[in-house]
């Protein structure tokens, strides 16, 4: 068996404010938390593992507590896939962790999807969070998404993107406060759901993508509507939102990474 994990840092059980996410202490909670899941994925029989580092700089989590069998993407390669960048067809299952409530919905202080220019981003309507964007992404590579941790928001409000997926909330949030969880027991609950979600029949895991996608951006400030509004296709709606239709999904995630 052949696992992706795809990490990010804003979702895992110990972050709370933006300086956090720059913290050698929570950098370390990022790193044990991608270490359990790889526990589970190995417990599960994956026997290769591939971890990207899907946070601003990409070179957070410690290339030296990765154990055998796993390889490390760190940094970034400029792919639309961005966050799931590496993925492909010879992958068994895609997992998520760290990840968190996208732009303007509650349930986590540090909501945003791949930037904070935002106010919100909409994929055929349905506010669109990081986790959603790249785990279509894998589903045109054909790999599922079996597993995702996160804030508590976000991992109820994604279950219903995939058949096969196993959520693992890690902490929740109300205004500025979050209501962090054991980070003893985050990784004792990473590790066993990992693993089930693994043990899985995957063979009916895969969603069918819509035959016609639209993306919605509103920004927080207005100059950044009029300048990308010059992206091939992008219409601009008003002083702050601007969209972009296509019936290809990767043309979605190429505009997403040129627009943001």
């Amino acid at each position: 068996m052949k696992v992706f994990i795809s990490a990010d840092i804003e979702g895992i059980t110990t972050t709370t404010v933006w300086d956090d996410c720059e913290n050698d202490l929570h950098i370390k909670q990022m790193t044990n938390e991608v270490l359990a899941c790889i526990n589970g994925a190995k417990k599960a029989g994956a026997k290769e593992i591939v971890v990207i580092d899907a946070h601003d700089s990409g070179i957070n989590i410690d290339p030296t507590a990765m154990p055998s069998g796993v390889t490390l993407y760190r940094n970034w390669s400029g792919h639309p896939y961005s966050m799931v960048a590496g993925i492909d067809k010879t992958f068994d299952a895609a997992m998520f962790i760290g990840y968190h409530s996208p732009a303007s919905r509650a349930g986590n202080p540090l909501s945003h999807t791949m930037t904070l220019d935002s106010m919100y981003i909409k994929l055929n309507g349905v506010l669109a969070s990081e986790f959603m964007l790249c785990s279509y992404a894998c589903v045109l590579e054909e790999v599922p998404s079996v597993f995702l941790s996160g804030d508590k928001t976000l991992c109820e409000e994604s279950k219903m993107l995939h058949p096969k997926l196993i959520t693992c909330p890690v902490k929740d949030g109300v205004g500025r406060m979050t209501m962090n969880y054991s980070p003893e027991d985050t990784l004792q609950r990473i590790e066993e759901l990992s693993e089930k979600a693994l043990r899985q029949d995957l063979s009916n895991a895969l969603p069918s993508l819509a035959d016609n996608f639209k993306l919605e951006i509103c920004f927080k400030e207005h100059s950044k509507a009029d300048d990308v509004s010059w992206y091939p296709g992008m219409k601009k709606l008003n002083d702050t939102t601007v969209s972009f239709e296509s019936n290809n999904y990767f043309e979605i995630l190429r505009a997403v990474k040129w627009v943001l």
